[in-house]
């Protein structure tokens, strides 16, 4: 078995910010990881633009970075958010203007192309991005050169275009959202980053990480991670991908007082944490909310939780059909002789020979004579 640490992604540092409260980290442990990193290694050193799909939270601008980073390019990375500027400054902030040429222009100034000159310009939301904005987008993609608001003099830039986005760019060109030459232009190289959820192998190693930090920024010992709380981290589904792992790993180290940290610490968004799962929405669905309580279970699973859940199931099917067998089959879509195998083995139904004298069931003997005799009475001859 390998002992190679898997190669971690970070914004710890000064001049790396990120756009966003987001990812702050990112490693390749799990094999699908692992896959995407060789992945981003082969497309790196081209020309080619970048589209990163993913999920908020998953890590896109970390993956920009990292591109950027491998391809060798000398100039700086430069990070914009679509959806963070405003539409009426847009076009000024990514292709600059000139001294007058609108209200409130009082100087030169270049913009974000300019300024990411000889090295990697990162739209991060670019679904977001106006259509009128598109289209000059797309003009400089191809021709490889700004014209400023306000002047009518080309400047070449030499840049890496990478962009990102969480939503469905094609469900976006249907909508009449984005431009479908622009999403060609931008989709030659796509990278998809899975969320959290399907890469499982990087959340321990993402939530020792996040540990570490906080715990040198609190002054606290580093506790480790119970077996049951481990089991936790992996079965919830993280929503909030890696952003939410973060923020469960630094409530856990602020709550635990011990060596150790339990389930009990893990403050999950889901409803799996202790604070989080009081009561269920009033319109969720039965089986969702079975699942949601099924998670809890397995983050601390019993010895003999699928005898406990088959009891449960069983007894409470017997007692809704008001301990009638054939009732109670059908309820469960299973057949009487099943049933009553599944009872005996629980010990809710005394076998009719070798019958105790107390009654398996709390009720009296003679109502369980009448089951007995109704529920055989039903059956085909």
């Amino acid at each position: 078995m390998s002992t190679e640490q898997p190669t971690l992604l970070s914004l710890q540092g000064g001049e790396v910010q990120p756009l966003s409260i987001r990812a702050k980290a990112l490693v390749f442990a799990d094999p699908a990881s692992r896959q995407l990193l060789q992945y981003l290694e082969r497309l790196a050193p081209s020309e080619a633009p970048v589209l990163i799909i993913g999920e908020t939270g998953t890590g896109k601008e970390l993956v920009a970075r990292h591109v950027h980073h491998l391809s060798g390019r000398k100039g700086p990375f430069v990070a914009v958010n679509c959806g963070a500027i405003s539409e009426h400054l847009a076009e000024s902030e990514l292709f600059g203007h000139e001294s007058g040429a609108f209200t409130g222009a009082v100087g030169r100034r270049e913009g974000w192309f300019e300024a990411a000159h000889g090295g990697t310009l990162f739209l991060d939301e670019i679904g977001d991005l106006p259509l009128a904005l598109q289209v000059k987008l797309l003009r400089v993609l191809q021709e490889r050169e700004v014209v400023r608001i306000g002047s009518r003099k080309p400047i070449p830039v030499d840049v890496r275009l990478v962009a990102a986005t969480n939503i469905d760019l094609d469900q976006a060109v249907a909508a009449g959202h984005f431009r479908l030459d622009l999403l060609y232009r931008l989709n030659i190289a796509q990278v998809r980053l899975p969320p959290l959820r399907e890469r499982t192998g990087d959340i321990l190693p993402l939530a020792e990480y996040f540990m570490g930090v906080y715990g040198q920024r609190l002054g606290v010992q580093i506790p480790a991670l119970s077996d049951a709380a481990c089991q936790a981290l992996i079965r919830y589904p993280w929503p909030g991908n890696i952003r939410e792992l973060e923020n469960v790993m630094h409530f856990a180290l602020l709550v635990s007082s011990g060596e150790t940290i339990q389930p009990e610490h893990l403050k999950f968004s889901g409803g799996l944490g202790p604070s989080a799962h009081a009561a269920a929405p009033s319109d969720e669905a039965p089986l969702a909310a079975i699942a949601r309580q099924l998670d809890r279970l397995f983050a601390a699973p019993g010895e003999a939780l699928f005898d406990d859940l088959e009891n449960l199931i069983v007894e409470r099917a017997y007692k809704h059909s008001r301990y009638n067998q054939v009732r109670a089959a059908e309820l469960l879509g299973i057949t009487r002789n099943v049933l009553r195998t599944l009872l005996k083995r629980h010990g809710l139904l005394s076998d009719p020979v070798s019958a105790p004298a107390t009654p398996a069931h709390p009720s009296n003997e003679a109502r369980d004579s009448r089951t007995w005799n109704t529920a055989n009475s039903a059956l085909p001859t």
